[in-house]
């Protein structure tokens, strides 16, 4: 089968569409046969510099939505050509936390193309408790576009933050894949939303999308701003996702007692907090790793029924993942970036 792998770390050109043997179906497997795969900004990070656990060669790749070619013997409710997407979360399935739901505290948990291989390919083996059936109506580049970014949004905002209807939300990078996602659920659970673009069309499409208000963070300070749409009381949640060059604003949009919850550091790690202004603010700092196995039922779920939006910005055949990658590279994208697989 053909399939994009990295053997060195480095630029878009280490990426080589080659000639891979087929996966070795076990018999309490699904094998799927990839009809599209979403880009993340975790793609690039791998493919950049050594991650824990990636071993090379890799397959890039969390998102993935096909088509079922091959049902393992052990394997009961699935039949082939059923249309599904794969929930983007590895875990052992075994121990404590995961037999308790909470698989993204499990000790193997790692996300699809981060150490394990991902979906930048034509077959991908899969257990079936990990694919999830898509709708007649929703394509399969839709559908790939959808798995992780509104996981982890859904954790963010009702796992971690437990948001709750009247609440203010800030939302850092608004045509992000996060972004994107953070804004519709805030909004679908009646909340207030303050979104962050970096140009006039983003901001267009934000509101478009439903944010309540956007911010130019190019031009405008994002603290400034944020006072002014709230009387000067802040907001209840921010949803940090770009790390040091944000942090600081993130943290002073803030009302006391509010939530900052991070599930990312795009622009570096190294962010810095006044310990006085935490503890005097009664603030709590939460950090959300993608999130579980229910988090991408229930957000999905809403996706499916057509309550949550897929945002596509642009499509590119997996031959042409080279120029995928620096597209993505360039953040000028509003939605996801999808490899199609033919």
């Amino acid at each position: 089968m053909k399939a994009v792998r990295i053997h060195e770390f480095g630029g878009p050109e280490v990426l080589r569409y080659e000639d891979i043997p087929e996966p070795k179906l076990r018999k309490d497997q699904l094998l799927v046969r990839v009809r599209a795969c979403a880009l993340n900004h975790l793609d690039l990070w791998v493919r950049k510099a050594p991650l824990p656990g990636v071993q090379l060669p890799h397959i890039l790749g969390s998102d993935i939505a096909g088509e079922i070619v091959e049902v393992g013997e052990y394997v009961k409710g699935c039949t082939l050509g059923q249309r599904v997407v794969v929930a983007p979360q590895h875990f052992c399935n075994q121990c404590p936390a995961c037999l308790d739901g909470r698989q993204n505290q499990c000790r193997e948990f790692t996300v699809l193309g981060n150490a394990v291989d991902g979906g930048n390919c034509e077959l991908f083996a899969v257990s079936p408790a990990d694919v999830l059936p898509i709708p007649d109506d929703l394509s399969f580049v839709d559908a790939a576009s959808v798995p992780l970014a509104f996981t982890t949004a859904w954790h963010m905002l009702v796992g971690r933050a437990g948001l709750r209807p009247g609440q203010t939300v800030l939302v850092l990078g608004a045509n992000s894949g996060v972004g994107i996602a953070a804004i519709q659920i805030a909004k679908m659970l009646r909340a207030r939303v303050i979104g962050t673009a970096g140009d006039d069309q983003k901001a267009r499409k934000g509101l478009e999308l439903g944010a309540d208000f956007i911010v130019d963070h190019y031009k405008q300070k994002i603290s400034e701003e944020v006072r002014k749409i709230t009387g000067r009381e802040g907001v209840d949640i921010v949803i940090e996702h770009v790390g040091a060059a944000t942090w600081e604003e993130s943290v002073r949009c803030l009302k006391p007692g509010g939530i900052l919850v991070t599930c990312g550091a795009t622009t570096g790690a190294d962010a810095k907090i006044n310990l006085q202004f935490l503890f005097a603010r009664q603030l709590s700092l939460l950090g959300s790793y993608m999130g579980t196995m229910d988090d991408t039922r229930q957000a999905l779920s809403h996706v499916f029924a057509g309550r949550l939006k897929p945002v596509v910005d642009r499509v590119f055949p997996l031959q042409e993942v080279r120029a995928a990658h620096e597209y993505l590279e360039k953040s000028q994208m509003f939605g996801k970036v999808v490899l199609s697989v033919d």
